[in-house]
Formats: C-alpha cells, structure tokens, sequence
C-alpha cells in the first residue's frame, strides 16, 4: 500500500466514492476531479495540473454511464466523455516538474470478443468489434497518447462490480420481486442503424450459459494498492475474480443472496421491452464476458473475494445500508 497524494478523476461514481473515502480513512491526502461536487472541475486544467504534480497515484474513472439507450447523442457522450477526461490528466502529467509514478486509468473487459470457448487474459485474449470494444480501444489508446516516460501507466479491464452500488441494485430489487430468474438470449430484430452503429446484439450463449465476470468492489480497491507496490505491473490488468460464473449461476446466487427461492427464466422479448422502457441495452447481460486475472494471479495477488456467493452477500449486505 502505498503513501502520498491521490488524485480521482471521476470522483463521484460508484467507485470513485468508494476510493476516496477508504483514501480518507487511511490518512492519504485525496484531491478530486469531477464535473461538480469536487475539489478540481474538469474545466480547470490549472487545477488538474496542480493537483496531479506531486502526486502518488492518479486514477482516471471518468466517463458517462454506458447503462443508457446507445442512440447516436448517447453514443457520443459514453466516447467523448472517456477521451477528454483521459486526455486531460495526460496532459497534466506531461506538464508536471514531479510527474506522478504512477496512473491506474478504468479500463472495460468489454474490450475482449463475446467469449463462449474459452477464457480471455492479457496474453492470449481476443479483442472484440462493435461500439462498446471500440470506445475501449480508444480509451487505452488515451491512456498512452501523453509522452509520459516517468510514469508507469495501467489500464485496469475491469468486469461487472459488485458492491453497494452500480449494477447489483436494481437486480437485486428485480429478484425480490420474482423476476430473478436465468436471462434468456434469442431472437430479435436488428435495424440497420444498429448494425452499421456496431451496437447490434446477436443471439450468443442458450440457457443462460453467457459468462458473467466480476469482481467485488474491495478488490478493485486491493488491485490498485497492490499496483502501487508492485512496480513490474504496467499496461492492460484484468480486474476480474477468478471464479466467472454463467448467467444461471449468477441469478440463482443473486436469489439466494436476497432470500428469493424462485425465479422465472426470462426470455430476450421480455427483457428488450424492459431494456427500453428502463433506457438501458441487454447487451450487458446477453455478451459472454469471459475474463481471468492472468497477470493478478501471476504476481500474487490474494482476492478479498475470490467465490461469487460470498461477494454477492457482502454486496447485498451494502446495497441494503
């Protein structure tokens, strides 16, 4: 674990939040970088130069949520809002008399294919193509834009979180209700917008065999005290538990975590038709995101909770407070 300043970028998401005050607690200067509510507006390249020179750690979480409709303004946005805030802490950094040593930048394990077959890791993981893959690309490729050779850079692949926050909310209200059971992929009418956009979704994984990856939101925590002390780690590091379960598994884990015997399986008809009157897309529950923390394990780090059942009742247990 390291020492010194810390600066957030992207401070007042679910896991900026959650940084930040364990930052706090320990006694570690916090500097934070956010659109309102921080010390430093991303307007302010003054201030994000004076808050990154000197600093211990950066770390860029920036960027607007990709749970929305991906129609074309959207779109724009999730890309625009990733590369701005990216570029500005890059830029920041290349100016700064004492660069930071190193910048952990929120990266996506959407960046690998929908992965039935086998498992992705750093080494021998396939990128994948569609709009989601590409705003990924381009964000790493942000990440690297700055000429920054005193200063050791991460683009931390991050799965699905689960904490008290983020996605796990709603569907635990949705198991409560009943309506907790397998996500079915199927059939549905593409447009051509969507697929020349790359935000079609095809049928993949039946029965609810999609991969889901995740990671409890402590370890995304312990990932970036571990990098800290851990100066052979740079580039691309999957933040994912070692345990990915399929999509069955998941919802009955999360049926169990909230008390609920039953859940019906929910067929892809039903869930477009919810996706669009939540203004979110399926793609996150119908892509099989199937990712292992090679380079994680390969330098010994112990996840705070490797099984899903576990993290899943921890979480619950912080959704609820």
């Amino acid at each position: 674990m390291g020492a010194g300043r810390v600066v957030i970028g992207g401070a007042t998401g679910f896991m900026g939040q959650h940084l930040h005050h364990r930052y706090r607690e320990q006694g570690r200067e916090v500097v934070t970088i956010s659109r309102s509510g921080a010390d430093v507006a991303w307007d302010d390249p003054a201030g994000i130069a004076r808050a990154v020179d000197g600093a211990a750690l950066v770390i860029g979480l920036a960027g607007k949520s990709v749970s929305c409709r991906y129609h074309a303004a959207n779109r724009a946005r999730i890309l625009s809002s990733r590369l701005r805030t990216t570029a500005a802490l890059g830029t920041a950094m290349a100016a700064a008399e004492q660069p930071p040593p190193l910048w952990v930048n929120s990266s996506t394990a959407t960046i690998y294919r929908h992965a039935e077959d086998r498992p992705m890791t750093e080494s021998s993981g396939e990128l994948g193509t569609g709009f989601s893959v590409e705003v990924a690309k381009a964000w790493e490729q942000s990440l690297y834009a700055a000429d920054l050779p005193h200063t050791r850079r991460v683009a931390l692949r991050t799965a699905i979180v689960l904490g008290g926050g983020g996605l796990l909310g709603p569907i635990a209200t949705l198991a409560r209700l009943g309506l907790g059971g397998t996500q079915l992929d199927g059939w549905w009418p593409v447009s051509r917008g969507r697929r020349t956009a790359g935000t079609a979704h095809f049928p993949g994984a039946t029965a609810g065999r999609q991969r889901f990856s995740w990671i409890h939101l402590d370890d995304v925590a312990g990932i970036v005290d571990f990098l800290e002390d851990h100066p052979e780690l740079d580039g691309p590091v999957n933040a994912s538990a070692p345990h990915p379960q399929d999509n069955a598994t998941f919802m009955a884990a999360v049926r169990r975590s909230v008390g609920v015997r039953f859940g019906p399986p929910l067929p892809r008809w039903v869930l477009e038709l919810g996706a669009i009157s939540i203004r979110t897309e399926t793609e996150l529950i119908f892509k099989s995101r199937w990712v292992l923390p090679e380079r994680l394990t390969a330098a010994g780090y112990e996840f705070q909770h490797p099984h899903l059942q576990g993290a899943l009742q921890e979480a619950v247990r912080a959704v609820r407070h």
